[in-house]
């Protein structure tokens, strides 16, 4: 009777142990950030694209300044970051990505957007990148100009998640 009561605690305290020890805990921010990293600095990405639409690079560098402050610990600094992203706005196009059948107009057009990006990471300078990210959105028809600003955030979004984890999941 002792014995049985004996290998019913030994059994459940093994069955908890490994319980305890099984699981994955996933987190949303911080990604592989360095532990002694602190600051990020994030200069104005200026557009340097043949066709330039007016508040890309405003709308842009202020998305990546939001993306990193939601997701990393990292504080923002003007100047001497722990990290730093530079870069230019390259490419911004409009252009057609299927013809309508019987005729030389496109059914559906593209827009994407181009940013050549450098990160420089001061405690780990093999980190480091400099390297363009591209991303598109489709559309059907002419571009509206309510349509162009959702289709540019969303790209934005697409290229700032880019960015980061290129810089900080090592992706």
């Amino acid at each position: 009777m002792l014995s049985k009561r004996i290998l019913y605690i030994l059994l459940t305290t093994i069955f908890l142990f490994i319980l305890n020890g099984c699981g994955v805990k996933y987190g949303f921010t911080g990604g592989s950030i360095p532990e002694g990293m602190k600051t990020v600095n994030i200069q104005y990405f200026e557009n340097i694209a043949p066709l330039v639409y007016p508040t890309l690079s405003q709308n842009f560098t202020e998305a990546l300044k939001e993306r990193i402050r939601n997701q990393s610990r990292l504080s923002q600094v003007n100047q001497d970051g722990d990290a730093t992203f530079e870069g230019f706005i390259t490419d911004y196009t409009i252009s057609p990505a299927a013809v309508e059948a019987g005729t030389d107009r496109a059914a559906m057009n593209r827009l994407t957007i181009t940013v050549k990006v450098s990160y420089h990471n001061k405690l780990n300078p093999k980190d480091d990148f400099e390297q363009p990210f591209t991303r598109f959105k489709e559309f059907a028809g002419n571009l509206q100009s309510a349509q162009e600003e959702t289709l540019g955030k969303e790209i934005i979004l697409m290229l700032t998640e880019d960015i980061y984890n290129k810089a900080f999941a090592n992706w």
